[in-house]
């Protein structure tokens, strides 16, 4: 049996996001550093009935609504874009950033590698398209560090590649 594992501090074995623009004038791609968690999610949605011949509901699964959520340490750059927050003239997903794509709506592309495999293999990336929203940037005297969650609403279904960092 090969678990996968994040691999905290191993390099080239931990959990990596990469973003690119999936249908916009944007080039280029955006690795996003200092992931604290990673969800994934992939919830089906169930239509329920009752009939008036029966005494439970009955229920069938219907399409599902995907996404990614995550909490990251802010990095500036790729938080707010190396365009130092114009962009809106941005031609790269680099100079626009998390918040300038999330801001013009754009449509990303994303691989999730999840880590490595506890038999030293590579692990499972996790593709797709979506959006990015639910950006909340917080700090406090506790963590004193700014921290965020985002979230990528899937547009359409996940695609799964074995193997591959």
């Amino acid at each position: 049996m090969a678990y996968i594992y994040p691999a905290p501090g191993v390099a080239s074995k931990q959990v990596t996001l990469s973003l690119d623009a999936a249908d916009s004038t944007l080039t280029g791609t955006l690795s996003v550093a200092a992931l604290q968690d990673a969800t994934v999610n992939a919830a089906n949605d169930v239509f329920t009935w009752t009939q008036l011949d029966t005494a439970s509901k009955n229920q069938i699964a219907t399409t599902a609504t995907n996404s990614l959520t995550m909490n990251l340490v802010l990095d500036k750059d790729a938080f707010f874009g190396t365009d130092n927050g114009s962009y809106g003239s941005s031609t790269t997903v680099a100079g626009a950033g998390i918040f300038g794509m999330s801001t013009l709506k754009t449509k990303v592309g994303f691989d999730l590698y999840m880590g490595d495999e506890s038999d030293g293999t590579e692990g499972i990336t996790i593709s797709g398209e979506g959006y990015i929203t639910g950006l909340a940037p917080t700090v406090s005297a506790d963590a004193p560090v700014w921290v965020s969650p985002i979230t990528i609403t899937v547009d359409g279904d996940y695609t799964i590649a074995d193997g591959e960092a």
